[in-house]
């Protein structure tokens, strides 16, 4: 990738009217469906609403025109908001700037060194299992709000919400918070179905802010916000302080490249011919944190849920990602007061229903109906997403995950003793055929190393002929194992033979000493055929009373 390649092209934007039409309606579309996101989830990290809607614009802005895909819509998302929310409470809110800055460094950087094919390595009952775990983690953490209480900085979202449930008293602002959040859930229900294209999210927020305003409620609300984008500053930085933000940092930057590729790649199959670049957009993820950090916003990455609105909205370019983000620019300039008059519980509301929304029953049912092996992956995964920490649930369940493949591996490895070719003569009962399958690697090579030795001694074999040619695949530890049967079996007296060295595997084999622990240097044969007549010769000469070994010359 050079440079150039990270600009803007002239092919990313369409001016003409249609295009030009369908990416402002778009736009404005995903705009009004991002504004209560942006401040919810602002207010559920601990960074504040402020910082959501910097986020949104800025970050919004710079992944647009810098990103990897045309159809991507960054800014804050649920679980940004999930891994933000205890870096706020350990660190306190300064921190932010700094971790939002150190992980957009990291992504760039994943992005230059293109390692955005990466993220195709993380099988799916992993991706559902993260995504399992953060919508409920995102439904806990708003249990609180719900029931007009404050969540304890810092406390696990689950055991945030069930004090919250215990200590709930009937009082008036209690009632009036579960109120609204009830009217907020069945407008995001019930509205789409009335009017699809009406955004449901905008028009509950806005009725429940009514009803609050017009009756007085004793409701928490957002509170002040400002009435301008503030001026970029460079974050403190100090050594001490960096390094004990750098695992935060990283967790920050694998959550937003694994969200955004993922956000990314589900983009480009809603819109048939469409393609993404992964490392491009890892790099345009990279520089929009940079950027949110700088203005005081938090991490960003691509949302899934409004790149879907975007492409189903009719979107043609990148342009309607810009104008999603100029869209929340003017309310930051012409209605922050109003704004700030939002019941938190309206916020609270409409994240519990989309929480709800990001697990797909149907999904979930195909997860643990597939195999034994991905269901227990996807189960892991989502508890350790909401009881310890979601960048380690990712690590587990990708560990369970390689686990559970390295061992169908491993039980598809075989070997199979097999009957010579052609009519059968005599002495051929001192010959043993061995064909190995599949793969010959660290979980399957002592196994296979133990059944042909064990078959071999049994039967009084003289001489060992090894098929290799359909090994699909032989690492260090596999070879190593092969060469340890060969010198194995040639100390019991036995001759081994091998047919069928694939060119792939011949550096290999003969760099661990394979080839070199066997008699003679030619006892290496392309065909089985002409395997079997060398291998029947040496028996024919045992029977004689030859002495084979110095026939063949040890080398």
């Amino acid at each position: 990738m050079t440079v150039r390649d990270l600009l803007p092209h002239r092919d990313d934007y369409d001016l003409r009217p249609r295009s030009l039409g369908a990416d402002l309606l778009a736009g404005l579309t995903v705009g009004v469906v991002a504004l209560p996101l942006a401040l919810a989830f602002g207010v559920s990290s601990g960074t504040g609403p402020a910082a959501g809607l910097v986020t949104a614009v800025v970050a919004g802005v710079v992944a647009a025109v810098l990103g990897g895909s045309r159809f991507q819509v960054s800014g804050p998302t649920g679980a940004m908001a999930v891994v933000l929310a205890p870096v706020v409470a350990e660190h306190g809110l300064a921190s932010v700037a700094l971790v939002t800055v150190l992980g957009g460094t990291i992504v760039l950087l994943a992005g230059v060194l293109r390692l955005g094919r990466v993220v195709t390595f993380i099988p799916w009952p992993v991706v559902e299992g993260f995504t399992l775990g953060i919508a409920a983690i995102i439904f806990l953490q708003q249990v609180p709000a719900a029931v007009g209480q404050r969540s304890p900085a810092g406390e696990n979202p689950l055991v945030a919400a069930v004090g919250a449930v215990g200590n709930l008293a009937p009082d008036t602002s209690t009632l009036w918070a579960l109120a609204i959040v009830v009217l907020v859930a069945a407008v995001l229900v019930l509205l789409p179905r009335l009017h699809a294209a009406i955004p449901a999210s905008l028009v509950a927020v806005a009725l429940a802010t009514v009803l609050a305003e017009a009756t007085g409620a004793p409701v928490a609300r957002i509170g002040t916000l400002p009435d301008t984008l503030p001026a970029p500053v460079l974050p403190g930085f100090d050594g001490a302080v960096a390094g004990d933000l750098l695992g935060a940092a990283v967790a920050v930057a694998a959550l937003a490249a694994i969200e955004s590729l993922l956000s990314a790649r589900v983009a480009a199959t809603m819109s048939p011919g469409s393609v993404y670049h992964p490392d491009r957009e890892l790099v345009g993820q990279g520089l929009a944190s940079l950027a949110s950090g700088l203005f005081g916003g938090m991490p960003a990455t691509g949302a899934i849920a409004r790149t879907a609105v975007n492409v189903r909205s009719g979107a043609r370019t990148r342009l309607a990602a810009v104008v999603h983000a100029l869209v929340i620019l003017a309310v930051i300039y012409l209605a922050t007061g109003p704004v700030g008059r939002v019941p938190l519980a309206a916020l609270a509301g409409v994240l519990m229903v989309t929480a709800f929304r990001m697990i797909g029953a149907g999904t979930v049912r195909a997860v643990l109906r597939s195999t034994r092996s991905d269901a227990v992956t996807f189960v892991v995964t989502a508890v350790i997403t909401v009881a310890f920490d979601l960048v380690e649930a990712v690590q587990i369940g990708l560990v369970v995950a390689a686990f559970f493949a390295l061992r169908r591996v491993a039980r598809a490895s075989s070997v199979h003793r097999e009957p010579l070719p052609g009519a059968a003569r005599e002495g051929d009962e001192r010959i043993a055929l061995f064909r190995l399958d599949g793969a010959m690697f660290f979980g399957a090579a002592d196994r296979i190393l133990g059944e042909v030795t064990d078959a071999s001694v049994r039967a009084d074999v003289l001489v060992v002929v090894l098929r290799l040619s359909q090994l699909g695949m032989v690492d260090a530890t596999g070879a190593r194992a092969l060469a340890e049967l060969v010198t194995a079996l040639e100390q019991r007296g036995m001759t081994v033979l091998v047919k069928g060295v694939q060119t792939r595997h011949q550096k290999l084999l003969t760099t661990v000493g394979v080839l070199a622990g066997l008699r003679h240097e030619n006892h290496v044969f392309a065909t089985l055929d002409d395997a079997v007549a060398h291998a029947r010769s040496h028996v024919g000469r045992a029977a004689q009373g030859v002495d084979v070994p110095q026939l063949d010359g040890r080398r």
